[in-house]
Formats: C-alpha cells, sequence, structure tokens
C-alpha cells in the first residue's frame, strides 16, 4: 500500500509524450532509440509487408513504410 505522500495527487494526471512516427523507405529497419548514449541498444526490425508498419519494442517508435503512409 502506498503512503499518503506517494499517491498521485487528485485530478493531476501522469502524462508521456506519443511515440514517434517515422516514414522508412526500406522493409527492415533499425532503431536505436535515438540520443545518443539516452537510446536503447539497436534492433532490427521487419515491417510485414500486410499492414505496412511495425513498433519498436524498447522505445514504441512506430515505423511506417512509405508505401502505407496516410494509411495508418
Amino acid at each position: 500500500m502506498r503512503s499518503k505522500a506517494q499517491q498521485q495527487p487528485e485530478g493531476k494526471k501522469m502524462t508521456t509524450q506519443a511515440p514517434e512516427t517515422k516514414i522508412v523507405e526500406a522493409y527492415r529497419v533499425a532503431c536505436d532509440g535515438g540520443e545518443g548514449a539516452l537510446g536503447h541498444p539497436r534492433v532490427w526490425l521487419q515491417i510485414p509487408n500486410e499492414h505496412g508498419w511495425v513498433e519498436c519494442p524498447y522505445c514504441d517508435a512506430k515505423m511506417v513504410h512509405k508505401d502505407f503512409e496516410g494509411q495508418v
């Protein structure tokens, strides 16, 4: 159980930035979270041909293939 000092004040919500969306030209893309040392380990992601996008499991950035831009 949280103490009263640890609880979120009433009426205030924590906000987080929406994940980044990147338009890419390849179906196989790399993501390292950007920001140099503040990023994450580089991962290679495969964009499925069926729906044209994939999300990074580390930073939730959405990679959208240029052929699917505006459809996702």
